[in-house]
């Protein structure tokens, strides 16, 4: 099968040396991410979403990390500078920060987070009155009016200057949100439920959640100190919520990462359930109730292929995207399909929400077990996955795959190899500097050794 790449074109690189795939991101105090960089973030947003001589307002929410203080502070700045008066919420689910900006029809979001990342990094992603994020567009706009120093002079005064408020109600407009997703003759009471925040953003609104809709909830990384978020907790290191469950007999175990716009699940039997399953588990829902609309799921050429045969049996296809939630969207709004989603635990529920959002994903995942009255593992068992090997290649620069022969070398070699009975796939991350090779096919260990094969051409041609 062909290999797919998730780098933009030259013009695109080019004109964006700022946004990633998911906004800016990098080591907090370090260009771009710097306090000065931020403010010119906001001056230029500022920019963008004026249309018309009344006050125009911007949400800024953040994650637990210790640097979302200066860049908060530096991003308001920014925003005031020119006239934009801004809501200050602050830490909460970047999802929540959507939710909020719409429901209370501000101009913009803006989300201080570098989600899986950690602490020492952070990281700056908008959304638009819409609450959906900007496209590519829009954020090269934004780059330019950075690099181009075309606003410099814009420079409000007297009155004109914008305010910073802040909002002390916004986590609890954006728990009653959550718990309206949630299917009114239902109810979680009986259920106990492990929840890991990874000492982030969700850490108050999670567990709150879960308890009011009935739930007895044992919640782990709930102790934010700034410096550990995502340490050894949360979606990234699902071990300890596996041992917590067991210990607990709890009926499942949902870990959120830092920003909780992903969520990992873990059975009752303490087996991590892979984020292909939980799609297609979803997706038989909403075919039983006739709410999947056009009969097509959306995901990224990181599902895996026995996702595509599980929801089959339902008559349902899937519509692949390059890597990011905010390209499933893209596809999603484009062709008005309204659930899509990745393997590592971005659920977006249109019909819900306009992001992917860990917590209203784990919700609508409760409310198919409270429906059926099956456990988490039999449910799970409709997915079969093709084995696939992943492997994360550090390298020192990123070039298009195109522009290194020995490395399409080995790619094309492998890809022969295993014929129409596996695919490869080589990408370079959006928000580290790393590429990732996943090789899928019937036998595991051929798998590993093909992808040794190409991480080690690829280290070799980008490691200096």
């Amino acid at each position: 099968m062909a290999y797919r790449m998730n780098m933009p074109p030259k013009e695109a690189q080019a004109s964006q040396k700022l946004f990633g795939t998911d906004g800016v991101r990098g080591k907090a105090n370090v260009y771009p991410m710097t306090a000065e960089v931020a403010m010119q973030l906001g001056r230029a947003l500022a920019f963008l979403i004026r249309n018309g001589p009344h006050r125009h307002r911007v949400i800024v929410g953040k994650d637990t990390r210790l640097s979302g203080y200066m860049l908060e502070q530096a991003l308001a700045a920014g925003l005031t500078s020119m006239g934009v008066d801004v809501e200050l919420v602050g830490p909460l689910p970047t999802p929540g920060i959507s939710n909020i900006t719409t429901s209370m029809r501000a101009d913009a979001g803006a989300v201080i987070s570098a989600s899986h990342n950690p602490y020492e990094d952070n990281g700056i992603k908008f959304f638009w009155r819409d609450g959906f994020k900007l496209p590519d567009e829009t954020e090269g706009k934004i780059e330019e009016l950075v690099s181009s120093g075309s606003i410099d002079s814009i420079r409000p005064t007297a009155t004109k200057i914008g305010r910073a408020f802040r909002m002390e109600d916004a986590r609890g407009r954006y728990i009653v949100f959550l718990k309206a997703t949630f299917p009114r003759e239902l109810t979680l009471e009986g259920m106990t439920i492990v929840v890991d925040c990874a000492n982030g953003a969700a850490y108050k609104t999670a567990p709150a959640v879960l308890e009011e809709l009935g739930a007895k909830v044992i919640a782990l990384g709930v102790q934010p100190d700034g410096k550990n978020i995502n340490h050894k907790c949360g979606a990234l290191y699902p071990e300890n919520l596996a041992k917590a469950v067991v210990k607990h007999g709890a009926h499942l175990g949902i870990a959120l990462d830092g920003d909780a716009d992903r969520l990992i699940v873990v059975d009752e039997k303490g087996k991590v359930v892979d984020g292909d399953a939980i799609m297609a588990i979803c997706t038989g829902e909403l075919v039983a109730r006739k709410q999947l609309k056009k009969k097509m799921l959306v995901a990224t050429v990181m599902s895996n292929i026995g996702l595509e045969r599980a929801v089959s049996r339902w008559g349902v296809k899937v519509a692949r995207t390059r890597v990011g939630d905010r390209y499933v969207v893209d596809e999603m709004r484009r062709n008005g399909y309204n659930l899509g989603g990745e393997q590592s635990g971005h659920l977006i529920f249109l019909d819900h929400t306009t992001t992917g959002d860990g917590t209203l994903a784990a919700l609508q995942l409760l409310a198919v077990m409270c429906r059926a009255g099956k456990p988490l593992s039999e449910l799970a068992s409709i997915f079969e996955p093709v084995p696939q090997t992943l492997l994360n290649v550090v390298v020192k620069q990123k070039k298009e795959l195109g522009e290194l022969p020995s490395v399409m070398k080995v790619i094309k070699h492998v890809e022969q190899r295993l014929g129409n009975s596996g695919r490869v796939l080589v990408r370079f991350s959006g928000t580290e500097p790393k590429a990732r090779v996943l090789i899928e096919g019937e036998d595991a260990a051929r798998n590993q050794a093909f992808a040794k094969e190409i991480a080690d051409a690829l280290s070799k041609a980008l490691s200096v």
